[in-house]
């Protein structure tokens, strides 16, 4: 039976996604690196700090990886997490991998250790600048519970690439902290089927968030990473170029849209109200038929 990514544990998405018996963490649990700010609050630590790293093989390739645990604090950022992180991802700038792996599953950062984790989201997208500089890829896994939200959507958008399955939310405000400033008319969180089509994987894949959707198995999450290692674009000034043309084309296309239905009406979807109901096939073939859905830019 195929492990599904939304159910498993951080830990258990690395085992299974890399080569058998190849993963080699790094700052382990048996290292005790927790938290110092969390007993202040009377709030319960992590041996690991909510954040697996660590280097291993994936079909041969020698990857790093990066593991966030949403079942901890919804796999938030703070001074620990963080560091571990963007220490991983500067320590690949030197030992060059062929790629760094990012599994997301994260609500943003901590409340409690905001100014350390507010810090750890720009130290890792200019981390993750200086290795797609050198020529590493950074592909970027969204599918957990947790989904990828605040900081962490910050972050997916300067990966080299991106995968996305049905649960792998990916926006920069959450449903509740939208609602929370704006209010229900603007955005109810208790929506779910309004959340999902807005900030949801088929969403992000038809807008060209996201570049490859996957069935809710480690198996596809793989499958996409192998593929999407060898298509990462280059970064430089045409990447960014054709990435500014390409928001400003979208903003033009749809910033009158008060649905992602409507979105997807204007893309040629035949049938907007059927795209949550389609398998991860019927999906595929109804992209493959669309214009505006791939880039070359991020």
């Amino acid at each position: 039976m195929s492990l599904s990514w939304y159910e498993a544990s951080a830990r258990q998405r690395v085992a299974a996604l890399v080569d058998a018996e190849s993963f080699e963490e790094f700052v382990g649990p048996e290292q005790r690196a927790m938290s110092p700010h969390l007993p202040l609050f009377d709030l319960p630590r992590a041996f690991d700090d909510g954040i697996v790293i660590g280097r291993g093989r994936l079909d041969g390739r020698t990857v790093y990886l990066a593991a966030q645990e949403g079942r901890f604090m919804g796999g938030a950022f703070g001074e620990v997490h963080g560091a571990k992180l963007v220490g991983l991802l500067r320590a690949a700038v030197t030992e060059t991998p062929e790629a760094v792996l990012i599994l997301f599953d994260t609500g943003g950062v901590r409340l409690q250790e905001a100014n350390a984790g507010e810090t750890a989201i720009a130290e890792t997208m200019r981390a993750i600048a200086d290795l797609r500089r050198a020529g590493i890829p950074v592909v970027g896994l969204v599918g957990g519970r947790a989904g990828c939200f605040g900081g962490g959507g910050l972050i997916a958008g300067t990966c080299s690439r991106l995968a996305v399955s049905e649960g792998g939310r990916i926006s920069v405000s959450g449903p509740e902290v939208i609602e929370t400033n704006k209010g229900a008319e603007e955005f109810d969180s208790k929506d779910r089927a309004l959340v999902w089509r807005t900030m949801g994987g088929k969403h992000r894949r038809l807008a060209g968030g996201a570049d490859r959707f996957c069935d809710d198995t480690v198996e596809a999450f793989r499958a996409a990473a192998l593929d999407l290692i060898g298509r990462a674009p280059a970064f430089d000034l045409a990447t960014l170029e054709a990435e500014q043309a390409r928001l400003e084309d979208r903003i033009a296309r749809f910033g009158d849209c008060r649905d992602a239905t409507e979105i997807w009406a204007r893309l040629g979807v035949n049938d907007p109200a059927g795209v949550p109901a389609l398998s991860a096939a019927d999906f595929d073939g109804l992209v493959a038929g669309l214009e505006g859905t791939t880039h070359d830019a991020r």
